[in-house]
């Protein structure tokens, strides 16, 4: 696949702009990182909803109630993971997303019946698989950011974070730029155009810049004092969400194809909707998560 330079020259602008909107939110505070996700997770999920009524029509006759209703009962999901870093008052977000988690299960089935006079179990298993894909997901990410709250070395779960968004966007980039030059083995029919040339290439390159980011941090941390084992951990992070985040690509990718669509949205010039340009993050969020629950286990 030749490099188009107006679609390179696109998708670069744009991409500026996202990433301008990415790290405001990211790194301003605790507050901007919930609003933006939030914003993220509602897009995402309708985006979800109308490839899944593109896939089986049926889905495309489920009331508002349920329609609405899970989107929030996801949103509890990212409340619930947030530890206490944030708070209404006295009450933490943590406890409110519990409470309020525990009523929607209640309440979303006896709500289908009630709208529907019937409780369409395929319906419900879509909506349940969009819990785990979207919501569970940035649930954990939601964690991953707010889980050294208050301690001294609060700073490391915004860190983590962006490592895992970086990695994952220079895989993409990379892969992109390896593939359009020098890629000529197809890599898989859910996505003709992606080669294995450009998905190794993109994902070697993610780990070379993420270990070499990590080691001048390091340097910069420890006053000259190079802690491998740290940057082994950047590494590894970079090459589980490269991995895995190209297996998330290739998920969405076969979700448009069985709807019968280009992109599951239309938000960014060049780059598609909220699933298209999150689709690797969605899944390499809960394998990275994983990882860090099991180094600080």
């Amino acid at each position: 696949m030749a490099l188009n330079p107006t679609i390179f020259k696109t998708r670069t602008l744009t991409a500026a702009v996202f990433v301008i909107v990415m790290l405001t939110g990211l790194l301003w505070n605790q507050w901007s990182f919930f609003i933006l996700f939030s914003i993220i997770h509602f897009g995402a999920w309708y985006e979800y909803q109308r490839l899944i009524a593109g896939i089986d029509g049926q889905y495309a006759t489920i009331s508002p109630f349920h329609r609405y209703g899970v989107m929030i009962a996801g949103w509890c999901l990212m409340w619930y993971f947030t530890n206490e870093g944030y708070r209404i008052g006295p009450i933490s977000f943590h406890v409110i997303g519990w409470w309020a988690g525990l009523v929607f299960l209640f309440v979303l089935p006896l709500g289908e019946i009630i709208f529907t006079r019937v409780l369409n179990v395929r319906n419900i298993l879509y909506s349940a698989a969009g819990l785990v894909y979207i919501s569970l997901s940035l649930a954990l990410l939601t964690h991953i950011r707010t889980m050294f709250y208050g301690n001294i070395v609060s700073f490391w779960g915004s860190l983590l974070v962006l490592i895992i968004i970086g990695s994952i966007w220079i895989n993409d980039t990379m892969a992109y730029i390896v593939g359009s030059l020098i890629g000529k083995t197809p890599f898989s029919k859910i996505s003709p155009k992606k080669t294995w040339e450009g998905t190794l290439g993109g994902i070697i390159l993610s780990v070379v810049v993420i270990g070499v980011i990590g080691y001048f941090f390091t340097r910069y941390a420890n006053r000259d004092y190079i802690d491998w084992g740290w940057i082994l951990q950047w590494a590894a992070i970079a090459a589980i969400a490269s991995i895995t985040g190209t297996a998330g690509d290739l998920l969405e990718s076969k979700l448009k194809r069985m709807a019968g669509v280009k992109d599951s949205g239309h938000i960014m010039p060049g780059h598609g909707g909220f699933l298209d340009r999150f689709d690797s993050l969605l899944v390499a969020t809960p394998f990275v998560w994983l990882y860090i629950m099991w180094l600080l286990g």
